[in-house]
């Protein structure tokens, strides 16, 4: 829901003589809002009932109620996720599941749950995945890093509330990271054994990411939670050490 100033600021752009196109393509807002404010500025009392607490807005900010699935939340949005203004105010959060994995879909349908439980959730068919959508006012406000354009062409910085729900919770953040762009899978090499040479399997962990700050924030909860990896290229972190590896099955595990 656009507040009372940011109506009148769009209104008084139209007034002076700019198109309802223009002002749209300026501010982000819609025609259909921009003809509807024309009749009416203030919100409608029954949209203004609707608005429900946010943590971060309140007088003192805090964090969400449930740390851990917003960290779980917080990697699934990093990776899959993006949040788009609606045309009658409020944002929509959505993150891509593809459809091979419904105990994926189900943990982020639950994670936003725990994260927004005033705000409701859909689950939108798309060709060989779904999109878990959730409808509210303050998706923006708990993730900061929504912005224009491709998240691996803008800086990906975590605010300081959020470095800290992080470092609390590094196994939840490290989960939604994998689950949106990661994978677990078997590997395999050849070694001369005896004087024959056989082939030798492996399970590794994947984790590829266009962004190289989006990369750093997933190799430094590794680093906190005693998994070693390694940079396969520019856009691929590996984790292949039977250590490591053991401790990723025990806290993240293979998608399903």
């Amino acid at each position: 829901m656009y507040s009372i100033e940011v109506r009148e600021r769009a209104l008084a752009l139209v007034a002076q003589g700019h198109s309802l196109n223009s002002v749209s393509k300026q501010t982000g807002i819609s025609r259909w809002a921009l003809r509807q404010w024309q009749r009416r500025v203030e919100p409608l009392p029954r949209l203004l009932g609707q608005a429900k607490p946010c943590p971060r807005c309140s007088p003192v900010p805090g964090v969400p109620d449930d740390p851990a699935a917003y960290a779980y939340l917080l990697g699934l949005y990093l990776g899959d996720g993006c949040i788009s203004p609606q045309p009658r105010g409020g944002h929509q959060l959505r993150i891509a599941c593809a459809d091979a994995w419904p105990g994926l879909i189900e943990s982020c349908r639950t994670a936003i749950a725990r994260v927004r439980p005033e705000d409701r959730i859909c689950v939108l068919q798309r060709q060989g995945c779904v999109m878990v959508t959730s409808y509210g006012r303050h998706w923006p406000c708990l993730f900061p890093q929504h912005g224009p354009g491709k998240k691996h062409e803008r800086p990906i910085v975590l605010a300081a509330w959020q470095q800290g729900i992080v470092d609390a919770h590094p196994w939840d953040f490290v989960r939604g990271l994998i689950h949106s762009d990661g994978c677990r899978n078997t590997n395999w090499t050849t070694r001369v054994i005896g004087g024959v040479r056989k082939r030798y399997e492996y399970p590794r962990y994947y984790f590829t990411n266009l962004s190289a700050d989006i990369l750093g924030l997933f190799t430094e909860a590794l680093d906190r939670v005693g998994v070693e990896w390694k940079q396969a290229n520019a856009r691929n972190i590996s984790v292949a050490r039977r250590a490591s590896v053991a401790l990723m099955d025990a806290h993240v595990g293979p998608k399903y």
